[in-house]
């Protein structure tokens, strides 16, 4: 009976000034809109200063970083917005109790934005979380993404079925028997959503992929670090700074080379081969022992390998006139062992794993001879130097074992050799002779 006496009040004061009474209602009803305006506005604002004040202070006190990401998704101040909301849902009957039409529309026009603030709670509060989560240690490298943009899915459904029921002023229950009827169309409309969360699932048990590993998918153009794994995508920072986003699903149904294993590991391999040309490749002569006992990573090799070669001669009198009958050095199997010796004592090598050299099957461009160790240090950049240190060494180490290195002929190569026959050439080493 008070509240109706406060919100007639304009009503009475208006009549009392003789104004009509029809213009009387209308008018107590716009200055009564105004009055409650004015009110909400400053409740709403002495409402989020109080509760942001008050998380503010208690954020700083206490130890855990959730309550702070509750601010940084601006929790408090959804939470502030509710106090107006319940206002005006117990003040707005009496304001529009001569409108009856108009308060039934005022009515589902607030619940509704109650629905859809409370949605914005929930969002915020979902976010905090997924912040909160990837906080920690053991969650931070979890496609956490996926799952908060489940629920929020879920609350967004649940909201539109609510705001459906307040509008048709039917049971949210009816419209989840409608719902499950044209199951089928929803199925196909949220596939790759559905799809993407199966994935997540799989990835975060079977444990394919973590935030910040490296992967490498080349049908998407993808090699660098993963930044984030959601429902739909994949977000990949390549090491060139571009982003390539892959769909979830694929990383379960397609083929894609994840680097953790080696990051994990205690070297980075090295798998690169040197082309030798064929016809550089011939026996040592025992005259030129001597000159390759002086390379020191050979000499204690030599010593061993060629008292057991010409033990092995004698043994089977073998005909030394020609080189090619008994056991023999060559000087590709010295330049193999140098290898060996070189890198096994290199210090950027991890000794504790593989050290190996070896000939792989000979090729139209020579026979490749290839190394292949583990460098201590994984990182890009400085494995890059490792390896560039090892074949620089042994690129300049080739011509002291005679061999050679096959390259294709350049222009220059092709113009030299026309030229060799040439008239003008052989005017010219006339003359010279």
């Amino acid at each position: 009976m008070q509240k109706d006496k406060i919100f007639n009040w304009f009503y009475n004061f208006l009549i009392s000034k003789e104004i009509h009474a029809d213009y009387a209602i209308y008018l107590n009803l716009l200055l009564n809109l105004m009055f409650i305006i004015v009110i909400i506005l400053i409740v709403d604002f002495i409402t989020r200063k109080i509760i942001i004040t008050a998380f503010n202070q208690f954020a700083s006190k206490t130890k855990t970083n959730f309550d702070d990401y509750l601010i940084q998704n601006k929790a408090p101040k959804y939470l502030a917005h509710l106090v107006p909301v319940f206002f005006v849902l117990i003040t707005i009957p009496y304001i529009l109790k001569d409108f009856p039409k108009m308060l039934s529309y005022s009515d589902y026009a607030f619940q509704i934005y109650f629905v859809i603030l409370s949605l914005w709670l929930i969002r915020s509060l979902l976010k905090t979380l997924k912040d909160y989560l990837k906080s920690l240690e053991n969650f931070r490298d979890k496609p956490i993404d996926s799952y908060i943009q489940v629920f929020m899915i879920f609350a967004w459904i649940i909201g539109v079925l609510v705001i459906f029921s307040i509008l048709t002023q039917k049971s949210v229950w009816s419209f989840i028997g409608a719902f499950g009827a044209v199951s089928a169309v929803v199925v196909l409309i949220f596939k790759d959503t559905i799809l993407g969360f199966v994935a997540s699932i799989q990835v975060s048990i079977n444990d394919i992929v973590r935030i910040g590993d490296w992967i490498t998918m080349e049908k998407y153009g993808a090699d660098g670090n993963v930044l984030e794994i959601n429902l739909a995508t994949v977000k990949v920072q390549n090491f060139d700074n571009t982003t390539t986003t892959i769909p979830t699903y694929y990383l379960i149904s397609d083929s894609f080379k994840n680097w953790r294993g080696m990051q994990d590991s205690n070297g980075r391999r090295i798998k690169r081969a040197l082309l030798i040309r064929i016809n550089s490749v011939r026996f040592i002569r025992e005259e030129e022992i001597q000159k390759f006992k002086k390379i020191q990573h050979l000499t204690a090799y030599i010593n061993h390998r060629q008292s057991d070669i010409d033990r092995h001669n004698r043994q089977n009198e073998a005909d030394k006139s020609l080189l090619i009958n008994g056991r023999n050095l060559t000087n590709l199997g010295l330049f193999r062992k140098y290898i060996d010796q070189y890198i096994g004592s290199h210090p950027a090598i991890n000794k504790d794993m593989m050290i190996m050299t070896r000939h792989l099957a000979p090729t139209p461009q020579g026979i490749p001879v290839e190394i292949y160790a583990f460098a201590k240090d994984k990182r890009w950049e400085n494995f890059e130097h490792i390896t560039a240190d090892i074949f620089d060494h042994l690129l300049a180490a080739v011509p002291y074992f005679d061999l050679e290195c096959f390259e294709l002929p350049s222009t220059t190569d092709f113009r030299n050799s026309e030229l060799i026959d040439s008239p003008a050439k052989k005017t010219i080493r006339a003359k010279k002779n």
